[in-house]
């Protein structure tokens, strides 16, 4: 269960399915038909309870349930929530992943919240016994994806864009919670967002520090602090009215949990040098051009890791926290040592008082097209948990790895005898190698 005090001895692990349902021009992309979930439903989650897994993040998909506004389909989802019911799990339901909306309220439109907020509703009186919700997904990310990269609908490419879209979904989350605890008033909000910083060279720490302030929009407008004093807010004024604002300060929203998701691609280092690093890492922000890299790739001398941003986020909100997604894209052994290099961070941090209240193995079905970033089709295939590439789970050595922890907290894996690739010397782009 969530609610309980915070865990002092031993980190839960939770399970979490890739459901990013994402919009790209008239095309949608969903990773739950490319895992072949809806045709094995109840012997997929059969598989997850077997393994131990008692809090599953799980999609109940607004753009798919309601693709027509005013019809409602919710067959799927009442045979796969009764089925996880069933199977003693408690989901974490998700209405919005990485997605634009449906075509007749996309997430750029001023009826965007109010139409999420109907249909969080509706969710919530079909399933009163649900206590746990993402609204949206990781905000911030997708509104950068949407808006200022241009990567996914409606393909912006401004902070205008980006400004607009985030708080269209952040309101969206205030609005579907207040829905929400009409029906259950003691709802509980699990908001996720990417754990991410960036580092840079001193020509670039400007833009760093930019982007190092707008990485806590989410959980800063949510909590009510963006205010005439928060350092974005003329950068966020400069697109919006004063009210579009004072709405987060009259209706705050804070989590009930902190839900941070964790890659080795959520840290960058930003470098002017562009002769040193590959052509596909260029770009820019208007002023400057750069390469933005992985942080794990360059030798630098700022403070980072997992343990570092979690305690940032955690002495800045005092909220719970989870960590509810682990995924890395690699062979068996490395797998194996990046969840336990992220659980063994949040084990310390909560020695040191941290409330870190579980690790999330993510993807347990694999996901689909991430190297492509859900904008093409035939992309990569990674599996997490289970490989699915057979057309059925087959548990992998990270899923019998988890499935030990869950059973034996102090289980240990010959492969956290060696460092993972992110800690060894060759992980560095050559020229960085022979720096000191």
């Amino acid at each position: 269960m969530l609610t309980g005090k915070k865990c002092t001895r031993h980190l839960p692990i939770w399970g979490g399915i890739e459901c990013s349902y994402n919009r790209v021009r008239d095309k949608y992309f969903d990773q739950l038909e490319e895992a072949g979930h809806y045709n094995r439903l109840s012997h997929d989650i059969a598989t997850i309870a077997e393994l131990g897994v008692r809090v599953l993040r799980y999609p109940v998909i607004w753009e798919r349930n309601e693709p027509v506004e005013g019809q409602f389909d919710f067959a799927f989802a009442d045979q796969s929530l009764a089925t996880i019911q069933a199977n003693g799990i408690d989901p974490i339901v998700g209405l919005v992943h990485h997605g634009s909306g449906p075509a007749y309220c996309p997430v750029d439109s001023s009826e965007f919240p109010a139409k999420l907020a109907h249909y969080a509703e509706r969710v919530a009186q079909r399933y009163p016994w649900v206590q746990y919700y993402t609204p949206v997904n990781e905000p911030l990310t997708t509104a950068r994806f949407c808006g200022l990269y241009g990567l996914w609908y409606p393909h912006g490419n401004t902070n205008r864009v980006f400004v607009r879209i985030l708080l269209n979904e952040l309101r969206g989350v205030v609005e579907s919670m207040k829905a929400i605890r009409r029906v259950n008033p003691d709802a509980w909000l699990v908001q996720t967002e990417d754990l991410g910083k960036t580092y840079a060279t001193p020509l670039l720490q400007y833009q760093a520090d930019f982007e190092n302030c707008r990485r806590f929009l989410t959980y800063d407008l949510l909590c009510g602090k963006v205010d005439q004093h928060h350092v974005l807010w003329r950068f966020l004024r400069s697109i919006v009215d004063e009210a579009e604002l004072t709405y987060f300060l009259d209706n705050p929203c804070p989590p009930n949990l902190i839900g941070l998701d964790y890659y080795p691609t959520s840290e960058r280092y930003l470098d002017e040098r562009l002769q040193l690093y590959p052509v596909h890492t260029h770009g820019g922000n208007g002023k400057v051009n750069y390469a933005d890299v992985e942080a794990f790739r360059v030798r630098h001398r700022q403070q980072s890791g997992i343990d570092v941003l979690l305690k940032e986020y955690w002495e800045r909100y005092q909220l719970p926290m989870a960590i509810t997604e682990v995924h890395i894209h690699c062979d068996d052994d490395n797998q194996i040592r990046w969840f336990w290099h992220v659980r063994n961070a949040c084990h310390q941090l909560m020695e040191q008082g941290v409330d870190v209240r579980a690790i999330t193995s993510w993807a347990l079905l694999g996901s689909f097209g991430w190297n492509k970033l859900l904008t093409e089709p035939d992309g990569i295939y990674e599996a997490g948990a289970f490989d699915v590439s057979t057309g059925k789970p087959e548990i992998t050595a990270l899923g019998r790895f988890v499935g030990e922890l869950i059973r034996d907290n102090r289980h240990e894996h010959r492969a956290i005898r060696e460092k993972g690739w992110w800690e060894r010397e060759d992980r560095f782009i050559a020229h960085h190698r022979s720096m000191a």
